[in-house]
């Protein structure tokens, strides 16, 4: 079986060709380090069974990061028959060395001018032909945004692992400086004979748009506007329909469901109605809205824009010990805090990655987004409702700085950052439709896995022992409530919302298919009884904690991975723990001294 493997520097488009000529679904951004594992689909190329294998996002062989070394182990203890390499057509001069570097370990090569209609938008022409002849190694132009080039791209692909190479493939050894002052000479003769600038490159638009978002006044308002709108817009379309889908879930219930267990009461009804069915259709109604958060974010995302929020940072995200690379994480972390520990390879320092990872939990992921929109629709206008949801997002962030600020003396750091800037962009319907469709994907794979458990041991809890009053304080997971309760007591979380919350620590997702147990309702019966019985302080501290307070077992299990290191992970628990207790303590607390 060939092995073929696709190389380049972080947002030359690299992951968006693997999926092009895969048809996997390999994560992919418009921003750095966003591809940390190595992703690998086998697929009949040339007449060979090939394996295309995705590699992280490099600069050179020479890097030190997490990232650059996998690829360096990749290349040094794995047989290559053929390295695609991605270079971005507009930044041709900066990225042809990485080419130049795997010639000399005599890895056969194809090169992929990718990003080619952004080159010729801003008046770049290059001769790939001359170009393929100094090189001797194909050359193709491709946009793998709008799949052009793919055809020219797998034929050249193939003539090449046609080719019987007898040359043994080197191992990669430091550079020295004539090596480099070598390679410096032999790109700008290539540049020079075979891309043509113009006179004025057509970056207008960009510099236009880089000059308001990379403000240094009006670039983190104007992020922080973008983010409150993201919200409102979500809100405003997303509520409707998930009143819908909750309307329907009662339908079928009472219709369909409910008259086949009408001769045959007892505790199997109790189990699949009041316990499964209770707890995944009051979760499956917010599928809606997390859809549309992943359709919206992919846009974002993707469109270039979150690389400037990077970079707008990095000087403050300095000061607590952080730097651009970590604030990109953390956006990652927004979506969910597992991939975004993954990221963290793209750190170059060891110190500087335990401390992105020591506060990326902090981050508002989707799941804990999910709890959150649930809890605002029931008790909160849609006046005050994105504001709630909007001050959560910020006490996230304010709980990475504080964090950060905290324990920098302990994971001391002084590297500059690297990251790029690329050219604003829109992706194509058909990019954010795939984005989003592997973001929802991966959301209820996970969440399926964890509430159908979750909610059948919260229903065992509310219902057993079974002669007492269902989800009673004689109940167990009333008399687990009930040793708690002192410690809950002063935040206001009742022992209800206790339970919920040790089942959030296996997964968030769970946490309102519990509560919908516990109180044996679901949908919009649910949110009455929580507008009835729990009052909007005792819910935003119940946010806080849900927010601040221990990751979910994935998240933790990532940690212990990623970090080598059981004691750091403890750490973190107990850290967030303690966090997330003193902060609700604090609102609730200075809440009731001033409205009661």
């Amino acid at each position: 079986m060939k092995r073929i493997a696709f190389l380049g520097m972080p947002n030359t488009g690299k992951s968006t060709l693997f999926n092009r000529l895969s048809g996997s679904s390999a994560r992919v951004g418009n921003w750095p380090g966003i591809t940390v594992d190595l992703h690998a689909v086998k697929t009949f190329l040339g007449g060979h069974m090939a394996e295309l294998v995705d590699l992280p996002g490099i600069y050179d062989l020479q890097g030190l990061s997490e990232d650059e070394k996998i690829v360096q182990s990749f290349i040094n203890n794995n047989k290559i028959d053929l390295a695609i390499v991605v270079l971005c057509s507009t930044q041709i001069e900066r990225q042809l060395s990485l080419l130049l570097q795997l010639q000399k370990l005599h890895i056969p090569c194809v090169l992929a001018l990718n990003m080619d209609d952004e080159a010729k938008k801003m008046g770049i022409a290059i001769d790939a032909v001359l170009l393929e002849k100094k090189l001797k190694t194909p050359v193709i132009k491709t946009s793998a945004k709008y799949g052009e080039g793919m055809v020219e791209l797998l034929k050249a692909c193939t003539q090449v692992i046609n080719q019987k190479v007898s040359t043994p493939i080197k191992k990669i050894k430091p550079l020295n400086a004539s090596d480099l002052i070598s390679n410096e000479k032999t790109i700008q003769t290539l540049i020079k004979l075979t891309v043509k600038y113009p006179t004025k490159l057509n970056d207008k638009n960009t510099k236009k748009l880089d000059a308001l978002f990379l403000d240094p006044y009006w670039g983190l308002p104007i992020f922080f506007f973008i983010v409150f709108s993201i919200f409102q817009f979500i809100f405003t379309l997303g509520k409707p329909i998930q009143d819908l889908m909750t309307q329907f879930f009662n339908f079928f219930r009472m219709d369909y469901l409910e008259p086949l267990f009408i001769n045959h009461h007892g505790i199997f009804e109790s189990l699949l109605l009041d316990g499964l069915y209770l707890g995944v259709t009051t979760v499956a109604a917010f599928v809606p809205i997390i859809i549309l958060f992943f359709l919206i974010m992919s846009v974002v995302e993707d469109s270039g824009y979150f690389s400037r929020a990077a970079f707008l940072m990095d000087t403050l995200m300095e000061k607590i010990g952080l730097d651009g690379r970590g604030f990109v994480m953390m956006l990652m972390g927004f979506g969910c805090n597992v991939p975004a520990l993954m990221g963290t390879k793209i750190m170059r320092t060891k110190e500087l990655r335990l401390l992105t990872m020591f506060v990326i939990p902090f981050s508002l992921c989707s799941a804990r987004l999910q709890v959150f929109l649930f809890i605002i629709t029931a008790l909160f206008s849609a006046t005050y409702g994105p504001l709630v949801l909007f001050c959560l997002y910020l006490l996230s962030f304010f709980t990475i700085f504080i964090s950060a600020l905290i324990f920098k003396h302990q994971f001391k750091n002084k590297e500059p950052i690297i990251i790029e800037l690329p050219p604003y962009r829109f992706p194509t319907m058909k990019q954010i439709v795939k984005r989003s469709m592997i973001e929802i994907k991966h959301f209820l794979t996970r969440a399926t896995k964890f509430i159908i458990i979750g909610v059948l041991l919260v229903w065992a809890l509310t219902h057993f022992p079974m002669d007492v009053p269902i989800a009673s304080e004689l109940t167990y997971s009333g008399q687990l409530g009930k040793w708690l309760s002192p410690i809950f007591d002063p935040i206001g979380i009742n022992e209800q919302l206790v339970i919920a919350l040790i089942f959030g620590f296996i997964a968030k997702e769970i946490v309102i298919g519990a509560l919908a147990v516990i109180y044996g309702v679901e949908g919009s019966a649910l949110a009455h009884h929580l507008y009835s019985n729990v009052s909007q302080i005792q819910a935003i501290s119940f946010m806080i904690f849900t927010l601040i307070y221990t990751p979910c077992l994935s998240t933790i299990a990532t940690l212990k991975n990623e970090s080598k290191n059981l004691s750091f992970v403890i750490y973190s628990v107990f850290w967030a723990l303690l966090l997330a207790w003193v902060f609700s303590f604090i609102f609730y607390q200075t809440s009731l001294y001033f409205y009661s």
